[in-house]
């Protein structure tokens, strides 16, 4: 018998699938999916199995110094014992066991853990590894033809990292959260990668912040050279040899703009026409994946996620590479032929197999993972969901881009002068659509001025002066702050995008390009005065440089997480005596992130607060001298962004709920229309309608949520859930069996039919019931 261990459930379903020619059949142990056929077993892990963690007696916070976790021991334990535990009982008698983990750092990590759990039950087992970079019939195969043995120096590189995160991230929360007294879910995270990239972000906000915009004047010509045949032109000006549209004294663009206004035609002193190669791109890595997904409005972790489950069903290839440069071994044509068989792509890879060009290639090649590219197999588009679809045809249509010839624009430049004053005018035509025509992604819109000759007289129509002003930098989008971090060497192709996630989720980011918060300001000020290395590019990228080196054997894991805690001590020498002042400091910025405005009843502010019981709601800064207060819903966390009430002048707030995360917007608001929104009687209540004779309502709560509720409230607290938001359609169809009305919930494009809401809660409860059953069979 031999067992294979993949890294995730579905991959072991696939590689089970492939290997068996589908005959695999599942078996389930301990609730976990083993396949098995003809002699072999296949079982998935869900990732890492197991983490680093500090002894228990660390594991309070008050009673130990932060300090003494740079040197304390680290220990290994299970975070999956399920999975664990089957992964030993199915190893037991085994011939052969084959690894087929993603290849890359982690997951030659979490082969390694799985080569450990194993030989803990028997030393004796044979253990290889097998590398892919698409979970297809061919490279699956080929693979499993010649395993070759477990990289433990690529996997000790991931260890590191493991390690060095652990200790940083462990020491410097614990001391930041105990100095700015933040305890619990409340605690104030820092990293060994996120805070460099949040000094990042930072840094460039306080670009914007202390920016002062200067005024400067452009003028602008309509001209014509026949009726409905005009152009627009712009003044210029040449001075230091260096060519400028801006006028930035008012007295002068008034000067100018009065000599231009007053004529009433240009001669036309230069025309400069010239044509443009538009080279074809390069084949995708991780970092221009992103930048491409961003480009049609998907963020990067959203767009990993999608290529991740691409790669895992067989369509793409693996999504984190450096590699821009196609394998000899890819027979592009091949590939395309099999898409010129299909609906969608058809018409373009036809066209591709006549043209028979060489793929472009980017300046990086790695003999790791090829640039991301779809496989032979091809998804029906109506078994993605909308979003993933438009990341598959992406990856292909790039793929097509790489494979297509250039386009070619012809650019006009036009230099017009009047009373001695010049005026120019540019404009683009696209001679060949070239790769535009496969790859549609890039702005491809023409700007196009009438043939012209020099010497020409136009006629002068209209002009106008307009007033600007410089603007400040702009903030770095989830995209490009991906190209800056790589660029940096801040973090890998692997953990960039989740870095992001991660201070969205720790409340050091809001809104989308990201914006930092207080908080995130507070930290970032904190690190920079008083322990700079917690926020230095230089350190980061020296200890991400050193992890690369144990991946290519030329330094030990041990010699760089002792390099890490030397470099940890600096840090807590520096921050020495600075507790109070660090703490104060954060607290204030802590406050600021949760103030939304000035308090209707006295001239303090309003702020977000916590209740004894955990709940959440809005309060005086003032109290106990004033007691106002307004709700917040009970589902989330809330997090206030920067639009304001018009009406009540307070800023909106946002619950953060994971998926269910929504705008509650002006608290004010909502509880001005939970007061005068009526109840509207559907039907009577079930609970009292023969004693009390209550009704069941549609009810607005305080706090913004809705329900169905009895109208003899408190009386009678019978109610039922409905959702925040979306218009609510009462409709004439009545349920036979409660005889209330069916409920139709209007939100997005596709309606909610909720139906009966009583029928619709005990299907909901049921749902659960049998959900808790399941569970507890597999215990």
């Amino acid at each position: 018998m031999e067992l294979i261990v993949s890294e995730k459930e579905i991959a072991a379903k696939r590689v089970a699938e492939i290997l068996s020619n589908k005959s695999a059949k599942a078996k389930k142990i301990n609730g976990i999916n083993v396949y098995e056929w003809d002699g072999w077993k296949c079982m998935g892990l869900s990732g890492h199995v197991v983490s680093l963690d500090f002894p228990k007696k660390y594991s309070d916070w008050n009673k130990t110094d932060p300090s003494e976790l740079i040197v304390a021991e680290i220990i290994k334990k299970p975070i999956r014992n399920d999975i664990v535990g089957v992964l030993k009982k199915v190893s037991e008698g085994m011939e052969r066991v084959i690894v087929a983990t993603d290849y890359d750092r982690e997951g030659e990590l979490i082969g390694k853990e799985a080569y450990e759990i194993i030989q803990a039950v028997d030393r004796n087992i044979p253990i290889k590894r097998v590398k892919f970079s698409s979970i297809t019939e061919k490279e699956i195969n080929e693979s499993f033809s010649k395993p070759e043995d477990i990289d433990f120096n690529l996997a000790g590189a991931g260890e590191a990292r493991q390690v060095i995160d652990l200790i940083w991230g462990a020491a410097l929360t614990r001391y930041l959260s105990l100095a700015a007294k933040q305890y619990g879910k409340d605690f104030i995270s820092v990293g060994r990668v996120q805070t460099p990239t949040l000094k990042l972000i930072v840094d460039r906000e306080k670009e914007i912040d202390q920016f002062v915009p200067e005024d400067y004047w452009e003028i602008f010509t309509q001209i014509n050279k026949n009726e409905g045949d005009g152009f627009e032109v712009q003044y210029f000006f040449t001075e230091n040899g260096k060519e400028s549209d801006r006028i930035k004294e008012l007295e002068e663009a008034e000067r100018i703009f009065k000599i231009i206004e007053h004529s009433e035609k240009v001669i036309v002193a230069d025309v400069d026409k010239k044509i443009r190669i538009d080279q074809p791109p390069t084949p995708f890595n991780t970092t221009q994946f992103i930048r491409a997904a961003s480009a049609i409005g998907v963020t990067a972790k959203r767009a990993m996620d999608i290529a991740e489950s691409l790669y895992t069903a067989g369509y793409a290839t693996y999504p984190r590479t450096d590699n821009t440069v196609y394998p000899e071994s890819l027979d592009c044509m091949e590939l395309v032929d099999v898409f010129s068989k299909h609906e969608v792509f058809a018409e373009d890879a036809k066209e591709l197999l006549e043209l028979g060009r060489n793929p472009t290639r980017g300046k990086k090649e790695t003999t790791d993972h090829p640039p991301i590219h779809p496989t032979l197999q091809i998804p029906e588009k109506e078994n993605l969901e909308s979003i993933e679809w438009k990341i598959y045809e992406l990856i292909v249509r790039r793929f097509f881009g790489t494979l297509s010839e250039a386009a070619e624009w012809e650019h006009l430049r036009v230099t017009v002068e009047t009373e001695g004053e010049l005026l120019k005018a540019s404009g683009r035509r696209l001679l060949k659509e070239g790769y535009h025509k496969t790859y549609p992604y890039h702005n491809t819109e023409e700007n196009l001025i009438p043939s012209i000759e020099r010497g020409e007289e136009l006629k002068i129509k209209d002009s106008r002066m307009e007033e600007k002003q410089t603007q400040p930098p702009r903030r770095y989008g989830q995209a490009r702050l991906i190209e800056t971090m790589e660029k940096l060497g801040i973090g890998t192709k692997s953990t960039r995008h989740n870095t992001i996630e991660k201070l969205y989720q720790r409340g050091y980011l809001e809104e989308n390009p990201p914006h930092p918060t207080n908080l995130a300001r507070g930290v970032v000020e904190a690190a920079e005065k008083y322990a700079e290395l917690v926020v230095s590019v230089d350190m980061t990228a020296e200890l991400e440089e050193s992890m690369e080196k144990i991946a290519n054997g030329d330094i030990t894991v041990d010699e760089v997480t002792e390099r890490s805690r030397e470099l940890l001590k600096q840090v807590f020498e520096e921050l020495e005596g600075a507790e109070k002042e660090i703490g104060e400091h954060i607290r204030i910025s802590l406050k600021k992130d949760k103030m939304i405005g000035p308090c209707p009843e006295c001239d303090q502010i309003l702020i977000v607060r916590r209740s004894k019981k955990g709940s959440f709601f809005i309060g005086c800064d003032g109290w106990p001298e004033c007691k106002f207060t307004l709700p917040l819903p009970k589902k989330g966390d809330p997090l206030v962004i920067q639009d304001v009430c018009d009406a009540h002048g307070l800023k909106h707030i946002k619950m953060l709920a994971g998926r269910g995360t929504f705008v509650y917007g002006c608290p004010h608001c909502n509880l001005d229309n939970a007061d005068s929104e009526e109840d509207i009687i559907i039907g009577n209540c079930p609970e009292c309608d023969l004693k009390e004779g209550g009704e069941l309502a549609i009810k607005r709560m305080r706090s913004g949520s809705r329900l169905v509720g009895c109208t003899s409230y408190p009386e009678c607290g019978y109610t039922l859930p409905l959702p925040r938001q979306g218009e609510i359609e009462i409709t004439s169809d009545k349920c036979e069996e409660h005889g209330l009305p069916k409920l139709v919930i209007h939100k997005d494009k596709n309606p909610w039919e909720i139906g009966c809401p009583i029928c619709n809660f005990e299907a909901y409860n049921q749902k659960k019931k049998d959900k808790k059953k399941k569970k507890t069979k597999k215990k």
